[in-house]
Formats: C-alpha cells, structure tokens, sequence
C-alpha cells in the first residue's frame, strides 16, 4: 500500500462553485494533495471529487499519485440549512459510515488516503466513539491514514491514543494560540504529522517580521515562501488555499529553498519568534 506524505496541501475551503477549476489548476501547477470535508456548509467536496474526475481522466494524472484527505463533520460544525450527509439521530459510528460512504461518492474514489475528524466532538465518550468508527475503516481498507482536526488539548490525543495512535493532526498554527506549541511538540514528539492551517492569514506579524522580510529578500522569495519553508523544516505541513496561480506557484517552490549560512541568524530569530527558542 503506497501511503503519501504531502510536504504542502492545497485546501479548498469556502472556494463554491470555483472549486473544480481551482483544484485541476492548482494540481497542473504540480500540487497533488488537496484536502475537503464532507460539509457543505463551507466545502463542495463533490466538486473537488469533479476536478479529480477530469485530473485523472484528461490530465493523465493517476489516482495513486493524488492524497485526498477530507472529513467527517460532527452536527455542531454543519449548516442545517443545507444537506446533512447523515441521519442526526443515528449513533456516531453509523453517522460518520454514512459520511463516509457521501465521501467516497463525491471523491469518486475507493478508498480516502487520510480521514479526519473536523473536531472532537462531546462529550469525550463521543470522541472515543468516533474514533473507533475511524479505526474500523481503516481496518477495512477504506481509509489510509486516521485523525482529527482542532484539537488543542494533548489531553485528547493521548486518549485516543490508547486506542490507537493518531496519525494526522490538522490546527490552526498561527499568532492567536501562539502557534499551538503544546499540541506541535506532542506531535513532533510522537510521531504524528502536523498540518497547520491560517499559517499566513493568522500570522501578519510572522509575515512581517524583520527577519522574514530580510531572509526573502536575500534570497529572492517571497515572505509567504520563506514561512512555509520555516514550517517544513519544523515538521509542519502546511495548507494552502490561494487562488493566485503564481502563489500556487510560489507556495511549491517553498519546499526547495535553501537557507544559505548568511542567513543563520534571521533563521534563529523567527524560530525563537515562534518557539521561543
């Protein structure tokens, strides 16, 4: 079983009816990891399974070389104003099979390579639950990879994994929770693969900061570019959803900077800036 491991995701929240042109673009850029959720309150998950469908199909782009992550999405996170893809009344193991099964339609896929919970739910019984509900599909072959999204409590990982270890986590990495350092260093520690997301909209100090505006203009990028480099050096991958094809561009480029030796003290200022360290 061949199990990705995307250094940049492109994400594809609140895009609407653009999201098909904007994955196949992002993906002719050279993105192959995207991630959705099953919630059509800010997703159109069958949408992004369309731009798969024409990626595959007229772009000769094989579905093993593309990492679909998407998401069951607990009733608190969905917009009961539009299609719920479960019965509300049916216990969480049955609720996320049936959102599942929605995914797997709209992705046009047999099989998710990483299935997130969008949140814990509550109370943490409900978690539980629902990761055993995770585990079972990941026996079955359904789903690759297993984990949770806006989790910042260690606490909560640590319970689910005496279950089973979890494999993605995916948070809001930005100034307003100090870049998340607890939830970072317990999946740096334990072997978890961190995703952040907000890492450029939430962060206006890191992308001015003197030492990012120094680096990127020494070594002709972007401050966007060298902040992504930052967090793939620190075990973090990050998600990007710009519209802008030459960001698109910038953004893959990030993972292929080099940071020379004169840069070595901007690059220990912005780690202690973030880490404090």
């Amino acid at each position: 079983m061949n199990v990705l491991s995307p250094k940049i995701i492109y994400g594809t929240a609140w895009k609407a009816e653009r999201t098909t042109h904007l994955v196949v673009n992002a993906f002719l850029q050279g993105f192959r990891a995207v991630d959705t959720a099953c919630q059509p309150k800010h997703y159109r998950e069958d949408l992004v399974g369309e731009a798969l469908d024409v990626l595959q199909k007229k772009h000769d782009i094989k579905r093993d070389e593309i990492y679909i992550q998407t998401k069951f999405t607990p009733i608190g996170g969905q917009d009961l104003n539009k299609p719920i893809p479960y019965n509300v009344k049916d216990a969480v193991k049955d609720q996320i099979a049936a959102s599942l099964q929605m995914s797997l339609r709209n992705l046009r896929t047999s099989y998710i390579d990483s299935y997130l919970l969008h949140s814990p739910l509550r109370p943490t019984q409900a978690t539980l639950e629902a990761w055993r509900a995770l585990m079972a599909a990941q026996d079955a072959g359904t789903v690759r990879k297993i984990g949770v999204s806006n989790v910042y409590d260690v606490r909560t990982l640590a319970a689910l994994g005496e279950l089973r270890k979890v494999q993605v986590v995916q948070n809001r990495w930005y100034e307003g929770n100090m870049w998340d350092p607890d939830v970072w260093r317990y999946c740096k520690d334990h072997g978890i693969e961190y995703q952040s997301f907000w890492t450029l909209s939430g962060s206006t100090s890191l992308l001015t900061h003197p030492a990012v505006i120094a680096i990127a203009g020494r070594l002709d990028v972007t401050p966007a570019q060298v902040i992504f480099k930052l967090a793939q050096l620190h075990s973090i991958v990050p998600l990007t959803g710009t519209t802008n094809e030459l960001h698109m561009q910038q953004d893959l480029a990030a993972e292929r900077i080099a940071f020379r030796e004169d840069v070595d003290s901007e690059k220990r200022n912005i780690t202690e800036f973030i880490w404090g360290r």
